[in-house]
């Protein structure tokens, strides 16, 4: 029994690396063999209707408690780190407080409704799996990226290219900005109360939350044993243990086994539910209680629970080269009329109603073409621009890793002709007009031949050649945008299209 502390913080350990390297690895290697890890966490499978995971942490939870929540769930996971560093620094300093059931039913609820309405800000806010996401990617990707180029500066200066340099570059601000606030808020609230967040906010914790309260295997405490120290409920990170009436709330157990280790009278132990033992003299108001408190949470959870299954079912630092002999003006983002989301998203619908903003796809893009939305609709849900590369038509990352189907797995056949959007020429910008000099760059790039040079005169041959572009073979891949030497905006650029089409 004393043992299951220890493997649980083993597996834990070993979860939540799995998790951060999937953010943190730019060669895709990580992504074939822990991207699963991604696909099991419970609200992309329930974004993503992936019915067999659900099941399965369903099962998981009714047999052993919120066990997904200490080693499955990265934030929860994280959470407990900052715990073990407040512990050292004061011990026996939690305590026993009442459920605040109001809050945590309320955000359950305004979850659900963010869902059905597409709310998609919400959503990414308060998704516990997203919000650890984007912590690793904008805080941790960036320092595991220096000290790769690091290493492979080192390895380059001994002859050897095992190693290559990647670019380091801010995504995204805002999502900077969010991911630091969380990071700070989260690790005050774990370092003085504990799991306060995953008890009061999460609405991942509120359902497994009931469904553990009827948990086969769970800490029970034996009052012929107990001495009423309350040293367990001084070290419950979940607040749940009341050692006055020698209760646990299983909603808010963790299932983390301190309370086992620390008792020395070997009065808790993690058993099967029929072997609780309870004070003689309570047990009939305890069954009482508890009765009441079950059937209240019981109706109010099957009210929500219909509302997220209705939920699930409805919508289910720029790089230039010119040989280095002159200072090159950065590229500027064009005003998109319609924003650019990558393929396999189907439509901009689609990406707001099951994008939680985890950024994994922004991590694992290889051609530095997506990046966190700063619109207050999409706030954080990728989107493209092609300031540092483009859409490559064979490449197929970013729908190999998204875990909610916000963006559908493609072959590389379906990926060259889905049309995401269309290239527009800008007559003002372009470099055969405003400088008399010959480019067609962009016909020359084009993946698709969708863009044509021709006389910027008609009939007359000696005209600078301007690009005309056809919208029905063009898949807006952008390499027409990113390759065009004008600046600071380029003559080209790619239109997005509200629903995709193949081409």
């Amino acid at each position: 029994m004393k043992y299951l502390k220890t493997i649980r913080q083993v597996v834990a350990a070993l979860s939540i690396a799995a998790v951060t390297l999937l953010f943190l690895d730019f060669t895709g290697t990580a992504h074939a063999w822990l991207g699963w890890m991604a696909k099991i966490q419970f609200l992309p499978a329930l974004l993503a209707l992936n019915v067999g995971v659900i099941a399965g942490l369903v099962v998981l939870t009714l047999l052993f408690g919120r066990l997904y929540c200490s080693v499955i769930c990265p934030l929860g996971i994280m959470q407990d780190g900052f715990g073990m560093l407040g512990k050292k620094a004061k011990r026996n300093r939690y305590g026993y407080s009442v459920a605040k059931n109001a809050l945590r039913y309320t955000m359950l609820v305004l979850m659900a409704l963010a869902i059905v309405c597409g709310i998609g800000v919400f959503v990414a806010l308060f998704a516990p799996y997203s919000a650890y996401g984007r912590i690793a990617q904008s805080l941790l990707a960036p320092v595991w990226a220096c000290g790769n180029n690091l290493l492979a500066g080192w390895a380059e200066a001994h002859d050897s290219y095992a190693f290559y340099t990647v670019d380091v570059w801010l995504r995204g601000g805002v999502t900077l900005g969010v991911a630091v606030v969380t990071l700070v808020a989260l690790g005050i609230l774990a370092w003085r109360n504990g799991r306060t967040y995953c008890n009061t906010i999460c609405p991942v914790g509120t359902v497994l939350g009931f469904l553990s309260r009827f948990s086969l295997l769970r800490p029970v405490i034996d009052t012929t044993k107990c001495n009423g120290c309350g040293l367990c409920a001084r070290n419950c990170k979940a607040a749940c243990i009341n050692s006055k009436e020698h209760s646990i709330d299983y909603s808010r157990c963790v299932t983390c086994f301190d309370c086992i280790n620390k008792c020395h009278k070997g009065a808790i132990s993690y058993t099967f539910r029929r072997t609780a033992v309870a004070a003689p003299s309570d047990h009939a108001a305890a069954m009482m209680t508890d009765g009441k408190k079950a059937d209240t949470s019981r109706r109010q959870f099957l009210a929500v629970t219909a509302t997220m299954a209705a939920a699930a079912a409805v919508k289910a630092q720029e790089k230039t080269v010119d040989g280095g002999l002159a200072v090159i003006e950065d590229k500027k983002i064009p005003e998109r009329a319609t924003r650019i989301v990558p393929p396999g998203a189907v439509s901009l619908d689609n990406l707001a109603h099951h994008c939680t903003a985890c950024q994994l796809c922004v991590s694992a893009c290889p051609n530095g073409v997506l990046r966190p939305s700063t619109d207050l609709e999409t706030l954080m849900q990728p989107e493209s621009s092609y300031e540092r590369g483009y859409c490559r038509p064979e490449c197929t990352r970013c729908s190999e890793v998204c875990p909610t189907g916000a963006i559908v797995q493609l072959t590389k056949a379906e990926k060259a002709s889905t049309q995401i959007g269309h290239a527009v020429w800008v007559k003002e910008n372009c470099v055969p007009l405003t400088d008399g000099v010959e480019c067609g760059n962009c016909a020359r790039h084009c993946p698709t031949g969708a863009i044509q040079m021709v006389e910027s005169v008609e009939g007359d041959e000696t005209s600078p050649k301007i690009p005309v572009v056809n919208t029905e073979r063009c898949i807006g891949c952008g390499a027409c945008e990113n390759l065009c030497p004008s600046r600071p905006f380029s003559a080209i650029y790619v239109e997005g299209l509200e629903r995709h089409r193949i081409v």
